[in-house]
């Protein structure tokens, strides 16, 4: 089964493989989605890395806690998507395997424990526009097809 891959795979190039699980997060209306944006500016999809030993749900419970002091439910399951790109800020190259999901209810349980993020809701097209990777605008195109009135 071949997964959609965005960025380029460059020839001769090392790269670190980093799982990472992230969420769709849709308001109530289903108008507006969460993202989060990273301190060098970036937004992404709320999520991360897939530490040793945890499963997706248990990664992306413990990355929603972290992010957003948010306990949620977990929904459908959206797919993989494969991203290749090169992190200034590690000076490495990053293979990046994205599972996604969709949060179906969530409530604030708790401050975010990684304080150094903005979080913003935005409507779904200036959401797409917003986000830095492409696997993450395609989790976004999955959910809302999905969820069209």
């Amino acid at each position: 089964m071949t997964h959609p891959t965005f960025g380029e795979k460059e020839e001769n190039v090392e790269y670190v493989t980093r799982y990472g699980v992230y969420a769709v997060i849709p308001d109530e209306e289903k108008e507006k989605i969460i993202l989060v944006q990273a301190p060098n500016g970036a937004w992404f999809l709320p999520g991360g890395q897939i530490e040793e030993g945890e499963d997706h749900q248990t990664a992306l419970e413990r990355e929603l806690i972290e992010e957003l002091g948010f306990t949620a439910q977990i929904g459908a399951y959206f797919g993989q998507a494969d991203e290749y790109f090169y992190s200034r800020h590690r000076d490495t190259y990053f293979y990046n395997p994205a599972y996604i999901y969709e949060v179906t209810s969530f409530k604030k349980s708790q401050q975010p424990l990684e304080d150094f993020n903005n979080l913003a809701w935005f409507p779904i097209d200036e959401a797409l526009e917003k986000l830095k990777r492409g696997s993450h605008k395609w989790g976004i195109e999955k959910w809302r097809s999905v969820h069209k009135n």
